[in-house]
């Protein structure tokens, strides 16, 4: 009996939001969710997470060091709501209060390589600064980089006729490191 073409394809993500530079703040800790569109499930791991409270080191960088890990595997029948990871950064005011001090996302790489990136904030849809409805107030503006590591496999995709380049994946996601500073 000849075996079957898989119908589903595996994305296997492992990493770790590895650290941050705030300038402004100190003693923050972050929380990730993945979104991802109704054609895939989670199978294994993790879909949220939240880290401890992280100081800024002693060092030149300041950098706040989480090295918080991430697990998670998904399946699904096509590639259309590719799985995003969205990232909060958490924070005391100055009352003791936790607010928000940064979030972001970014879609899991599903090409080999490292990347740095980096951008600022910025509306996908520029209309929204003319349309009201749903917010009292948008104010946006950059006040860190948070860096994270991903391992990503992806398993059948070939199968099921999608070029996915080799089949292990790891990338970075951050900022490009100012000049001077190695990484």
């Amino acid at each position: 009996m000849a075996a079957a073409s898989p119908s589903v394809f595996l994305l296997m993500v492992n990493g770790q939001v590895e650290s941050a530079q705030f300038p402004e703040y100190d003693d923050l800790y972050c929380k990730y969710c993945f979104v991802y569109g109704q054609d895939w499930a989670p199978t294994a791991g993790l879909e949220e997470g939240i880290s401890q409270i992280a100081s800024k080191s002693q060092d030149a960088r300041r950098a706040l060091v989480w090295n918080f890990p991430m697990d998670i595997t998904f399946k699904s029948t096509n590639p259309y709501g590719w799985p995003q990871i969205v990232l909060s950064v958490y924070g005391p005011d100055v009352f003791g209060n936790d607010v928000v001090r940064g979030y972001g996302a970014v879609h899991v790489p599903f090409s080999p390589g490292r990347w740095f990136m980096g951008r600022r904030p910025e509306y996908t849809d520029p209309k929204v600064v003319a349309q009201g409805e749903g917010r009292e107030v948008t104010r946006v503006c950059s006040q860190g980089f948070v860096t994270l590591l991903f391992n990503v496999v992806t398993k059948d995709m070939r199968k099921l006729g999608y070029d996915t380049g080799p089949a292990d994946t790891q990338g970075v996601l951050g900022p490009s490191p100012p000049q001077g500073i190695p990484r």
